[in-house]
């Protein structure tokens, strides 16, 4: 087995690799330039494409392409060999600063969201030395920024670095008004939990919704799913821990910190879990993670789902964003042991449940997708409502803020289980809350809402934005002030009660929280298309043009693609339903009742009693009629979409006509495969693809 020390980041351009083959002054300015943020010195950029040429090759890799994020969800690629010609039928091995640091590829071809007309092409993909150079497949991949001609952002990463840049430029201020003037730069690090399933390949193969959509569109509930817990943490299948082994492996080549893995709630459910890194970067690994985990299933006959809901009546996959701030490798959101006398993290605390409460509308709409609504408030993840939790003692002591009461600190307790050769450890301070959105867990926030499938950019655009907008709110109140000490406490007692509504720590799956979140004011948005606009609200654009994170132009652009895209994705769904009900369920049912009926015909003719498949053929008969009736309805709806104008009209139409449509038909076509031969049904069952791998 290969030593996990030796391939780690293997291959990856990273920074030993750059010290070890770079000039002193190159690395030292080019390791600034990762640091802090500052201006890449275009003088370099000949030197380090040099060097980074010449390690790729001797990596096998014969080509490099420009790595990118455009708004599609996905990363896109394209490759140009080294090769450049010498004038005598031979070539040589070459690559410049220049190509290195701009690339060009077309911009009307990736969603824009109105931004470029089809006719206008050109677009510019831009070098990221922040996120490390890699080689996979054969190719050197730059990671990089995407842009049209005019500069408008194309892409997930180029916000992404704007809104690293506004978060880390408002903390420094609040960090210098702590004696803080050595830090130069603020960074947030992520790391992204990736839930997933594994199905079986020729399984697959045979369920069209599965391939055309990601999810199963039609499915009776097995007879068992995950009511006895017996999945979650169980023990790892054989087949399935080969897969992880090398997912692991591969990962490690690529300097991904791949830690955790463990079988999740739902059958074929499982997890993966990375160490922390910095946001950009974290980003860039997850959608590896995403492409390597598809890549790989494929070499065990498996295939990847990382559809946020797949099976209805277990588990959906999210991806849960775990989030931090820090200063010289320190998380600035640690407590410390007296969280009560810790004043800069009161502030910091007082920021994010600031941002949260602000800009929960944000929050929300960073999650938003169609396959996310099949997910969220399903009693299994999130509410569609955004809160936070803190747990007991944070919680405690902002109410004493508030009212002025003195912080009674009791101390940590110590747990005993009466059990001689157990050792005696220190409880946490607080209990889990597995139902909360936005949860404090340590150092650290843990954002549960986004989908397993979608790039995790945007909700870490909004934190970071968000948080800065607070800190500038703070800072410019706070480096005014005649008494700092005394500002300080009235801005944090003034923030706490204006925004303790957002902090719960009872049960989000409740009915009872729905009517208490109303009553507070909280956001509660089950749809997609109904927070879509939140994009463009005044206060949010107001929000992310302050920062220099989004122009209005780019926000428009971003809603019109989200309600586009929308659309798409309901109307492939919609005509799967229609292909697999009209060529395959519907006569297939039919063709059973024929048989049925022969069989009860015979029994008649033999004067036997053929009450059971009577009473079959009067149940399927009915239910297959009100099927294709229901399928009439969807196809009307499916064709009446055509004449609809506008995304956002477009993406109502879906939600309210489609949508029904489609779940009243797949009401009837699961009663039918309840009481369907297995030899007539023409799908895999849920027992079949879940529990069989």
């Amino acid at each position: 087995m290969e030593k996990i020390p030796e391939i780690f980041a293997s291959n990856v351009f990273s920074e030993d690799v750059m010290r070890e083959r770079l000039p002193e002054h190159v690395f030292a300015s080019l390791m600034q330039t990762i640091a802090d943020g500052k201006t890449l010195d275009p003088s370099i950029a000949d030197c380090v494409a040099e060097a980074m040429k010449e390690w790729a090759i001797e990596k096998g890799a014969t080509h490099y392409t420009h790595w990118f994020q455009p708004l599609t969800g996905t990363a896109s690629e394209k490759h140009e060999a080294f090769i450049s010609p010498d004038g005598n039928c031979r070539v040589l091995m070459e690559f410049s600063g220049k190509e290195l640091i701009k690339g060009e590829t077309d911009a009307s071809s990736f969603p824009t969201g109105g931004l470029r007309a089809t006719f206008e092409a050109r677009g510019y993909t831009a070098w990221d030395p922040a996120s490390y150079a890699f080689v996979k497949d054969g190719s050197l991949f730059i990671p990089t920024a995407f842009c049209s001609y005019y500069g408008d952002a194309l892409d997930t990463k180029t916000p992404l670095l704007r809104s690293l840049d506004a978060m880390s430029q408002q903390a420094l201020r609040i960090l210098r008004l702590f004696g803080d003037n050595e830090t130069t730069r603020v960074s947030a690090e992520i790391g992204a939990e990736q839930e997933y399933f594994l199905v079986d390949r020729m399984t697959f193969e045979r369920r069209s919704d599965l391939f055309y959509t990601g999810r199963t569109l039609f499915g009776a509930k097995a007879p068992k799913g995950q009511e006895l817990n017996d999945h979650y943490y169980g023990a790892i299948k054989p087949r399935v821990w080969q897969f992880m082994q090398e997912l692991d492996s591969e990962l490690w080549k690529l300097g991904i910190t791949a830690k955790t893995r463990h079988n999740e709630g739902a059958p074929a459910q499982h997890e993966l879990a990375p160490i922390y890194t910095t946001t950009n970067l974290g980003v860039d690994q997850n959608i590896l993670i995403m492409e390597y985990m598809k890549k790989i299933a494929a070499h065990h006959g498996l295939v990847c789902l990382l559809h946020e809901k797949p099976f209805e009546g277990v588990n959906g996959s999210g991806k849960h964003n775990n989030w931090s701030i820090s200063a010289g490798g320190k998380s600035l959101f640690d407590p410390g042991k007296t969280p009560a006398e810790n004043r800069r993290f009161l502030l910091m605390l007082a920021a994010v449940i600031k941002a949260v409460d602000d800009y929960q509308d944000l929050l929300r709409l960073s999650v938003a997708s169609a396959g996310n609504d099949h997910r969220l408030g399903g009693y299994e993840a999130p509410p569609a409502i955004v809160s936070m939790f803190i747990g007991e003692e944070l919680e405690a002591i902002i109410d004493s803020i508030i009212t002025g009461a003195h912080y009674n600190n009791a101390g940590r307790q110590m747990m005993n289980l009466g059990i001689p050769s157990i050792p005696v450890f220190k409880k946490d301070t607080t209990d889990r809350n597995r139902t909360s959105p936005f949860a404090f867990t340590g150092k650290k926030f843990e954002f549960r809402m986004p989908g397993s499938s979608q790039n995790i950019a945007m909700p870490n655009i909004v934190l970071n934005t968000a948080v800065a907008e607070s800190f500038r709110v703070f800072a410019d109140r706070l480096e005014s002030a005649e008494n700092f000490d005394v500002e300080l406490a009235e801005l944090l007692r003034e923030t706490f009660t204006e925004h303790r509504r957002i902090l719960f720590d009872g049960n989000g799956y409740s009915a009872e929280w729905v009517r208490e979140a109303e009553r507070r004011g909280l956001l509660n948005v089950t749809n997609s298309p109904a927070i879509f606009p939140a994009m463009t609200a005044q206060k949010n654009v107001a929000l992310f043009e302050r920062h220099g994170v989004m122009s209005a132009a780019e926000l428009r652009s971003r809603e019109e693609i989200l309600y586009e895209n929308y659309s798409k994705i309901v109307n492939i769904e919609a005509l799967t339903m229609i292909e697999m009900a009209s060529r395959e369920i519907i006569p297939a049912v039919s063709m059973y009742i024929g048989k049925l009926c022969d069989v009860a015909n015979g029994k008649d003719n033999l004067g036997a009693d053929a009450f059971v498949e009577r009473d079959l053929i009067s149940k399927l008969s009915g239910l297959n009629k009100q099927a294709y009736k229901c399928l009439s309805v969807l196809k009307e709806a499916e064709e009446s979409a055509a004449s609809v104008t506008g995304a956002r009209a477009l993406a109502e139409h879906y939600r309210d006509t489609v949508i029904p449509a489609m779940r009243d038909l797949r009401e009837y076509v699961d009663a039918m495969e309840t009481i369907t031969s297995s030899e007539y049904w023409p799908y895999p069952n849920y027992g079949e693809i879940m529990l069989r791998v």
